[in-house]
Parts: structure tokens; C-alpha cells; sequence
């Protein structure tokens, strides 16, 4: 820290303000709340750097939808207000800058869902949103999404491509594009995204994030009964395995109209990812194959997938190759999204502006929609046979998450309905199995391609476990660390 940092004074020199943008890609969460509590940095100073670094940022990148400077600054102001008058910070995010994706409800502000057929603002927060600014964090604006989250890579006829930090010709995958976007380029710490086949995981993977999608049922959609039936969930990309768990302690719990609730956590998530501690050997089966058929992975994904089993292998844990036996989840997977997709369609007040692409798939999957009790039910019984049998001899199960590093912008780029959809299908094609399964399951850094963009594994964890995941997630970020290599844009 420099002196300037010593002093609580709000409006920071340029000095103060660079140290706290680059702060903002560095350090954890915990980390920036003790800078906090101790008076070495205030909630405005770390706004300020964000929304500075957004603004500058944002027009390379294409990840924000919205920005919040006034709202946000008003937020830290009266935060570092309460802060001296109370002398204690109000909560583990207090200060804390973060994103949210164009599907969560934020106050004050349209709910766009990655398109342009929404105009209506949004009268109160989503649950999420609201328990986030309860623990104290910052929403400083809203991320891109491709409309309805339906493709996994963040481009719309309405707002253009979302680029990745590490290479702006390349894609952050979709659907958490935005927000994936927003931390990669060290504008904030953390950022909330949704799953419903991949939208956390893929984008973790090619942006070099850490990206927990969370059991079913984890954390509520509320206001919205669900997110994709029972496939989607909501969570944090991060850089650091210690902020997505303290973030999911934030935002995890159930309330009496979700659908699918999860059973409460025996103990924070944070406990999880602390370094005092051993990790009992566990034993973890290692595949390359993809799960629903699609595309192998490819050499260097493959070669990262070996280095990271062997890294494993190195801290005691028994590592076995071995392909499971997935269960077919195309019907579950497909009828689930076309009743997913259609019911967000239908908020929309302004209908004639959904995308050409949207309108025809609607169409092309409306005598899926009444398959969709059947494939919830179907999704839910394959999921716990499969813990019954292959995670009965196996603690976890590590895959790529991706077939390939980040692919290049315009993948939607003249394809229509079937075309986009049939190439959906093939780069979701090791997370989607999961959403209908419900298993936790981690995109986790692993180095590097030729061309220096990030590559990744996955860690699927048996039902309810996320603290299994985050374990060995954390030991290998301690031993093959990722957080200190930053993207140069």
C-alpha cells in the first residue's frame, strides 16, 4: 500500500485511484474488506476505480448494458457513512463493486434479457441482487447476454459482440458473457451470472475465471419461479476460488416457492477453500470424453486436462481414467429450454423486437413445451441415479469444460435457427449434462494455449457437494496458480 492509501478521504488523488483500479483485478474480496475496515481504502475510492475502468474499458470490450455511476457512488458514500459512524463495516461484501447479468432484476432499471423487446423497469430487486447489497456490495451496472441466454457465445443483432480481455477478436463464450468480461478485465472483483447449460462455466473457461455452477436449487430465482425450468441456476464468475464461495454464502438459500430446493449447507462455503487444513486423498476419475456426443476436446485442452490430473495426483489424490456411463439427456435438455425460452419470450412488451433467430426457434420448439413436466421429472432421476452409481466409487469427475479456447467473435454470424442451434449444441457439450443432472460442477483455469488464451477443467462434484469442488478447485490454485497473469487489455 502507498501513503496515499493510509487516509479514508473520499475523493481520491489519480495516485490512490490507479492503485485501487489495479486492485480490483489483484485481490480478494477478503483481502480488500480488511484495506476497508482498517480506513486504507473506502467503499467510494473502490467505486470510483471500478465505474473509471468500466467507462474507459467498455467500449473495447462490449460487457455492460448499463452503468450506475450515481446510484453506485450514493451506495459507497453512504457505506463509508455508516462505516464511521458505526466504526465496522456492515457486511463481508461491504464496498465491494459488482456486476450483474441482464436476467437478474436490479432496481430502477429494464431487465433486457441480452436483447431489445424489453422496455418495463424493474420496480424492486431480485432476491440475489437484494442480499447482495444487504451484505454490502456495489451494483455498478448490468452485463451482456445474448437474448434469452439461448447461445453460448454473447453476440445479438441488437448490441453486437461482447469481446474477450484476452484477445478482443475472440469470444467470452455466452451466456454470462458481460459479466465474464467484466472480471477477466479487472473492472470488478466479482459478477452474478446464470446456468442453464453451461452460461457460468463456459465463459469462466474462456475468460480464465473461476465459475461454480452450484447444485440445483442453490440459490432462488425469485421474483422468477426458476431460471429455465429445472436446468439454470445463478452465480458469481470470479478470479479467486475464496470470492465465489464467500459470494455464495451470500447469496445461497431457498425460499417457499422454488420449485426444487436444495437442502441447506452443512457449513459456509468459505470453510471450504481455507489452506489450514488437509484435504483427506479423494478419489477422482478423469475423462476426456464428451457426454453428450459432441466434439473431443482439443490437444492443448487435453494436455491441460493431463497437467491438472497430475497436479492432483502430486497432492495424494487417487486419479483414475475412466469414461462414465452419461445418460442421454437430449430430450430433457431441449424440452426443458423451449419452456424456458418461452416463458421469458412472453414477458416481453415489446415482441416485434425479439430477434429474427429467437422468433424462429420459438417456433421450431413449441410441440417441445408440453414434454417439459416429463423432462423435469425424467432430469431429476437420472441425476440421483447417476450419484447412486458412479459417484458412489468416485469422489468427483474432472473434464474439460470446453472443447477449445475462446473461438473467435461472430459465431452467429449468418446462422439461422437450426444452423446456431446444432453448433450450440457442440460447444456446450460438456457442461449442458450437468444442468439436467443438477451436480455441481466448477470451470477451473489451467493454463494456456500457444496463442496465450485460458484454458480449462471441470470439476463435477456428486449432489450437494460444491464444497468438494471448491476444495480441490483451491488446492489447485494454490499449487497451479492462475490469478496472477492478466489479460493486457
Amino acid at each position: 500500500m502507498t501513503a496515499e492509501h493510509t487516509t479514508a478521504n473520499a475523493t481520491c488523488t489519480a495516485t490512490q485511484a490507479t492503485t485501487a483500479e489495479d486492485l480490483l483485478g489483484t485481490t480478494p474480496i477478503a483481502d480488500l474488506e480488511r484495506l476497508i475496515a482498517a480506513k486504507e481504502l473506502s467503499a467510494e475510492e473502490l467505486t470510483r476505480a471500478a465505474l473509471d475502468k468500466a467507462a474507459r474499458l467498455n467500449p473495447k470490450l462490449n460487457a455492460f448494458t448499463d452503468l450506475h455511476p450515481d446510484e453506485a457512488i450514493a451506495a459507497a458514500r453512504a457505506l463509508d457513512d455508516v462505516q464511521t459512524r458505526n466504526g465496522h463495516t456492515t457486511g463481508p461484501l461491504h464496498g465491494i463493486p459488482v456486476a450483474i447479468k441482464d436476467e437478474n432484476d436490479v432496481a430502477g432499471y429494464v431487465t433486457g434479457y441480452g436483447g431489445a423487446a424489453f422496455t418495463h423497469v424493474a420496480e424492486h430487486d431480485s432476491a440475489v441482487v437484494g442480499r447482495l447489497r444487504e451484505a454490502g456490495a456495489i451494483v455498478i451496472g448490468k452485463t451482456r447476454m445474448p437474448e434469452f441466454g439461448i447461445w453460448p457465445w454473447t453476440e445479438s443483432s441488437a448490441n453486437g459482440y461482447t469481446r474477450n480481455p484476452w484477445n478482443t477478436l475472440r469470444s467470452t463464450a455466452g451466456s454470462s458473457g458481460g459479466s465474464a468480461a467484466s472480471v477477466a478485465a479487472g473492472i470488478v472483483p466479482v459478477a452474478i451470472g446464470g446456468d442453464g447449460g453451461g452460461s457460468i462455466r463456459l465463459p469462466s473457461s474462456f475468460c480464465g475465471l473461476f465459475g461454480l455452477k452450484c447444485q440445483r436449487g442453490r440459490v432462488t430465482a425469485s421474483p422468477n419461479r426458476n431460471l429455465w425450468q429445472s436446468l439454470g441456476v445463478i452465480g458469481p464468475l470470479a478470479r479467486f476460488t475464496a470470492d465465489s464461495a464467500l459470494v455464495y454464502d451470500v447469496i445461497a438459500g431457498s425460499l417457499p416457492t422454488d420449485p426444487w430446493p436444495a437442502p441447506p449447507l452443512d457449513r459456509p462455503l468459505s470453510d471450504a477453500v481455507r489452506s489450514d487444513g488437509p484435504i483427506s486423498p479423494l478419489r477422482i476419475a478423469v475423462s476426456a470424453k464428451n457426454p453428450t456426443g459432441g466434439p473431443t476436446a482439443d490437444r492443448e485442452t487435453l494436455d491441460a486436462l493431463k497437467a491438472t490430473a497430475d497436479a492432483l495426483a502430486a497432492l495424494g489424490h487417487h486419479m483414475e481414467h475412466i469414461d462414465p456411463k452419461y445418460p442421454a439427456i437430449t430430450y430433457e435438455f431441449l424440452a426443458q429450454t423451449a419452456a424456458g425460452v418461452a416463458e421469458e419470450a412472453a414477458r416481453a412488451d415489446q415482441p416485434q423486437l425479439l430477434e429474427a433467430r429467437t422468433r424462429r426457434l420459438l417456433a421450431l420448439t413449441r410441440p417441445l413445451r408440453p414434454l417439459n413436466a416429463s423432462a423435469i421429472r425424467h432430469g431429476i432421476a437420472m441425476g440421483l441415479e447417476f450419484d447412486r452409481t458412479f459417484f458412489a466409487d468416485y469422489d468427483l469427475l474432472i473434464t474439460p469444460t470446453t472443447p477449445t479456447p475462446a473461438v473467435p467473435v461472430g459465431q452467429l454470424d449468418g446462422q439461422g435457427a437450426i444452423a446456431a442451434s446444432l453448433k450450440a449444441v457442440g460447444a456446450s457439450s460438456y457442461t449442458a449434462i450437468w444442468n439436467v443432472l443438477g451436480n455441481p460442477a466448477a470451470a477451473v483455469p489451467s493454463g494456456f494455449s500457444r496463442d496465450g488464451l485460458p484454458l480449462s477443467v471441470q470439476l463435477i462434484a456428486p449432489q450437494n457437494r460444491e464444497d468438494r469442488a471448491l476444495a480441490v478447485a483451491a488446492q489447485l490454485e494454490r499449487v497451479r496458480p492462475w490469478t496472477g497473469r492478466l489479460p493486457e487489455v
